[in-house]
């Protein structure tokens, strides 16, 4: 009987075992898990709030730098989320989006203009075709939430100070046949609110 209880602990998941394979992974730059296709074992008692915070077993990861290594090998397979290592593929828990753009970074102006966002686990990327803006906004309240497309379908959710900073630089234009206040970035116009409902 000893023996299947061996086992079973050996292929149950554990955050320590992720942290070390990201990290074996991860020495020649980010880690390639769009193409890693393991075993699902399981889900992990992991979750990110929405305001970027990872907890494990209820409680804070205080260590920046194993949440920015968890971070590394994250992904989203439809509408589930996964850390995913070469040999296990485990589900963890996601409030919002996995990541919060903290800042934000302009040069430029009008169709020029550039917004490049920088999140909390320091990945940086200018908003564009690849990295596209959006904001979806609460039926009951109108309150915005505004969006980033970080990487392979993984968003930050835009700070509330950074959000504020960028509508002082919005611009209204007409976009699919409405006129709506946006931004501008990467050659690209991204609709925050159709101009009818400026207050």
């Amino acid at each position: 009987m000893a023996k299947p209880e061996k086992e079973q602990l050996i292929v149950k998941p554990s955050a320590e075992n992720l942290a070390s394979a990201a990290k074996a992974a991860g020495k020649k730059g980010p880690p390639p898990v769009h193409l890693w296709n393991p075993p699902f074992c399981g889900d992990l008692d992991m979750e990110i709030r929405r305001d970027g915070t990872w907890f494990y077993l209820g409680t804070p990861i205080g260590r920046h730098a194993l949440v920015k290594l968890f971070s590394s090998i994250l992904r989203k397979d439809g509408e589930d989320y996964f850390l995913v290592t070469p040999v296990e593929k485990v589900g963890i828990r996601v409030v919002d989006a996995p990541f919060v753009a903290v800042d934000a970074e302009v040069s430029g102006e009008d169709a020029h203009q550039a917004i490049t966002f920088t999140t909390n686990v320091e990945d940086v990327v200018t908003a564009g075709p690849d990295h596209p803006i959006r904001v979806e906004r609460d039926p009951a309240t109108g309150e915005p939430s505004p969006y980033v497309l970080i990487r392979r379908n993984l968003e930050a959710l835009i700070d509330r100070k950074t959000f504020y900073r960028l509508v002082e630089i919005g611009q209204q234009r007409e976009h699919e046949g409405r006129d709506w206040f946006g931004l501008w970035s990467g050659g690209q116009f991204f609709p925050v609110i159709p101009s009818a409902e400026l207050v």
